[in-house]
């Protein structure tokens, strides 16, 4: 009998052994990636509870499959579905550029209110990665996934609604910098304090739930001083008023230099803390990129927007070794609605070759184990993939980046991670 996952009374996750979750194969190689991930997902879950608990998978309609099925890129039932069960997990979905259907991604974030974009970066030893020393990547990026200019408020050139902006923006708030109206397309950066507040909160509640030394505001406040500027200012107010005892911010550790003028270098800081307490500071996204690469060592859990946060999850994705192996989730800690996902697109070119690498999916089934609280399951799956790595067992894309490594197909390298359980 199907059960539900529901959220208790005290804002945590009801899970019941035998819980029913809605998923989406994807598109292009989205088939081949998940029939691989799933037999991983039961195959741990039933070693790690002697078969007492299991999931019962739904599929549901998105993309491609869902359009040549029903007419519709994204069903209402596949809404109504995420909805009722909480919990999901999906492949990748096509999305064309410059035109026709909206990100069916973003759409669903809209929908369910799923303002956290939650994407752990974080060294499997024996992938191969461009860093020196990967290993000391270690980070979690909470992106807000809402506002910002993912809004979707945008007007094209040579529309009505774009010359009512332009007209609105020239007569009535006398801008002057619109370099070539005629030709401008406009589009709305929409940043509050409600939506950057309770993506900074869960960020912080994180760092301290999993003992991370640091939360590092990233954000453009030097020219976008309004929007990414705020957003800054409101992280460190809220700190500072909802989080005395756990941190220690790095205004109160400029103030507190300058009244004591200790010497206490930056870096020990950065990396260590102060007291025990929690680090909470900023970086400008641009030097947060460089620094990124040159001590990745010195950041541990990211909050930033929207934008700044997508490009930010690829970047450190290609330190660890890809977005080929980057999970990723989008949450709403208030409701309980979680849809996990991979990071990469579709690669349609390679559907039902059953060559690509899963690992993306897999890893995001790890995250949804572990946001359900079935952390031994969870901890089975990443030793596996871990050793089977280590073993030099991959997929082309690892298997073209390593010296005598064995080339395995998709449905292979599932059954190597399984036998590694």
């Amino acid at each position: 009998m199907a059960e539900k996952i529901t959220m208790g009374t005290d804002g945590k996750l009801i899970v019941p052994d035998n819980p029913t979750i809605p998923f989406i194969e994807g598109d292009g190689i989205g088939p081949d990636i998940w029939r691989a991930s799933v037999r991983v997902f039961d195959a741990a879950i039933k070693k790690a509870y002697d078969g007492k608990k299991k999931i019962q998978w739904l599929e549901v309609l998105a993309g491609e499959k869902a359009f040549n099925q029903t007419g519709s890129w994204m069903p209402q039932a596949t809404i109504d579905a995420f909805r009722e069960y909480l919990l999901s997990i999906k492949g990748p979905l096509t999305t064309p550029v410059g035109g026709g259907i909206r990100s069916l991604n973003v759409a669903l974030r809209q929908e369910l209110d799923l303002y956290v974009c939650l994407r752990p970066v974080k060294y499997f030893e024996g992938v191969p990665s461009p860093m020196w020393q990967p290993e000391k990547v270690n980070m979690v990026i909470f992106r807000e996934n809402t506002e910002d200019i993912y809004a979707g408020i945008e007007y094209m050139t040579g529309t009505p609604e774009a010359k009512k902006l332009l007209d609105f923006l020239q007569n009535e708030l006398h801008v002057k910098n619109i370099r070539f109206p005629e030709t401008t397309s406009f589009g709305i950066k929409p940043v509050s304090k409600e939506g950057s507040e309770r993506l900074i909160r869960s960020a912080i509640q994180y760092a301290i739930a999993n003992k991370m030394p640091s939360v590092t505001i990233v954000h453009k406040g030097n020219i976008m001083k309004f929007t990414e500027g705020a957003f800054k200012n409101w992280g460190y107010e809220l700190a500072e008023k909802e989080f005395a005892g756990d941190v220690y911010t790095w205004n109160q550790w400029e103030a507190t230099k300058k009244e004591s003028g200790e010497a206490v270098a930056n870096e020990e800081m950065r990396i260590a803390g102060i007291g025990g307490k929690i680090i909470i500071k900023d970086a400008i996204a641009d030097n947060f990129l460089q620094q990124a690469l040159l001590a990745p060592q010195n950041y541990s859990v990211i909050a930033t927007l929207n934008l700044n946060g997508d490009y930010i999850s690829d970047a450190l994705a290609a330190e660890v070794g890809g977005i080929g192996i980057a999970p990723g989730a989008n949450i709403n800690y208030l409701t309980g609605h979680a849809a996990f996902e991979a990071t990469h697109g579709t690669a349609p070119r390679f559907a039902n070759t059953n060559t690509m690498n899963p690992s993306s999916v897999i890893l995001s089934g790890v995250m949804m184990l572990e946001y359900m609280g079935w952390k031994d399951a969870a901890e089975l799956i990443t030793n596996a993939l871990g050793k089977t790595i280590r073993n030099k067992k991959v997929t082309i894309d690892f298997y073209n980046l390593m010296k005598e490594a064995t080339l395995l197909k998709t449905s292979e390298f599932a059954n190597e991670v399984i036998k590694n359980l």
